[in-house]
């Protein structure tokens, strides 16, 4: 039986220092290396551990659930919708070397968590057709009720509508790829 497994990246200024860091820390060799990215998957307690290059170093990007399949990922979906919870869906993208269908909420604080299925590894960061495809796209922030701002969002930086008493706020997290 295929269980979920905990996400969380960090943000790190000097990769090869920090994986060799996590591998003293971890006891394990990580499951991928690129040349900005590094994955851990840890076994008990079940985690996926992802180092990003850039961002602010020491600090959480985001955190996440992979889930076992799509049919998971449609299921939280649509729970999540339910609750009233404003999403990012991005089904059948590539982003930080690999194929997944995902979508992306936000904590209270802005927190972004990354909600996800692994369909495939992929020898590239990220593919896109389109804008609203790249996980590395600009998103828009509201910075006041006449004005919108387009803020420079890094890579998988989920950018989510929230609807308030008048008017639209769009907010997205720190942070860099999955």
């Amino acid at each position: 039986m295929a269980h979920n497994t905990f996400h969380v990246a960090i943000n790190v200024k000097d990769l090869p220092a920090a994986i060799e860091q996590y591998r003293k820390i971890l006891g394990i060799e990580p499951a991928k290396v690129k040349p900005d990215y590094a994955k851990f998957e840890i076994t008990d307690p079940p985690v996926i551990l992802s180092l990003n290059l850039g961002g602010e170093p020491g600090t959480v990007s985001h955190l996440g659930i992979r889930y076992p399949g799509t049919g998971e990922v449609a299921t939280e979906l649509v729970r999540t919708k339910a609750q009233g919870i404003a999403v990012r869906e991005q089904p059948g993208t590539t982003c930080c070397y690999a194929k997944a269908d995902k979508f992306w909420v936000q904590d209270t604080d802005g927190l972004g968590w990354e909600m996800y299925t692994l369909l495939a590894d992929a020898e590239v960061h990220t593919i896109a057709q389109t804008p609203d495809e790249t996980c590395c796209a600009p998103a828009m922030t509201q910075q006041n009720s006449s004005q919108l701002q387009t803020a420079a969002a890094s890579c998988c930086v989920p950018a989510v509508s929230v609807q308030t008493e008048s008017q639209l706020v769009q907010i997205r997290t720190k942070g860099a790829c999955c």
